[in-house]
């Protein structure tokens, strides 16, 4: 039987105290893993499915082998997992500006972390996502200017709701624009929100795409027995 409760590790970091938790839901007889700053929680693996469609649901838009991705955000994993699981996936950077949830993957405090850091085809990368997507360089520190196929983001909580008010231009306009540099012709972005579909944001990215579109992603809290829903926002440049 786990421990019911323990702290795996705290971390002042620059934007707040970061935690690492584990806690056993007996409820549903499932050890949970969650992340917090500060008081809030970022986020738990007892719920998965809308971070694991960015992945799938982003890889789906596009054919051929050997795809280039970057995902930003490596939190749990399990976004970076969704897209190794595809065969036709060539290299992937998880791009997180916090060392501490790059070394817990690393060090294995958290289940997904050994098969992300042996898998040969990813590569994890310090660094801020917003402030890289906004550089000419770009995500890949080895290779300045390089091109991706799909960029899949998920920190903020939502383009309104962001975690540092730091983020807020990447989701105006210019770094839209931006960002979309940064991908091959006819390339990828998805991007995770907590929250529902948001017009306005769709209309943005439909002014900087070719096309774009927002996605809902339904699943089932057990704990509260209802239906949550959150959404995945897809757009093609």
């Amino acid at each position: 039987m786990s421990l019911l409760f323990e702290e795996l590790d705290y971390r002042e970091t620059p934007i707040g105290a970061l935690s690492l938790r584990r806690r056993r839901e007996l409820r549903l007889g499932v050890d949970v893993f969650e992340i917090k700053l500060g008081d809030e929680f970022l986020m738990t693996s007892l719920f998965t499915a809308s971070e694991i469609a960015l992945a799938t649901l982003g890889l789906a838009e596009l054919s051929g082998d050997g795809l280039d991705v970057v995902v930003g955000g490596l939190g749990l994993g399990y976004t970076a997992q969704a897209v190794l699981e595809h065969d036709k996936v060539g290299s992937l950077l998880v791009v997180d500006a916090l060392d501490a949830v790059i070394d817990w993957h690393r060090q294995g405090l958290l289940p997904l972390g050994p098969g992300l850091s042996t898998d040969p085809r990813c590569r994890f990368v310090l660094g801020d996502f917003f402030a890289l997507s906004a550089s000419n360089a770009g995500f890949d520190p080895e290779t300045a200017e390089r091109m991706f196929h799909a960029i899949l983001l998920d920190i903020d909580h939502s383009p309104d709701y962001v975690l540092n008010p730091r983020h807020a231009p990447f989701y105006q306009p210019d770094g839209l624009r931006q960002l979309a540099t940064h991908l091959h012709p006819g390339g990828i972005f998805g991007l995770w929100s907590n929250e529902l579909p948001d017009d306005a944001f769709t209309e943005r990215l439909a002014g900087i795409f070719q096309e774009a579109r927002a996605e809902l992603v339904r699943f089932h809290n057990p704990l509260q027995d209802r239906e949550f829903v959150q959404t995945v926002y897809l757009a093609r440049s």
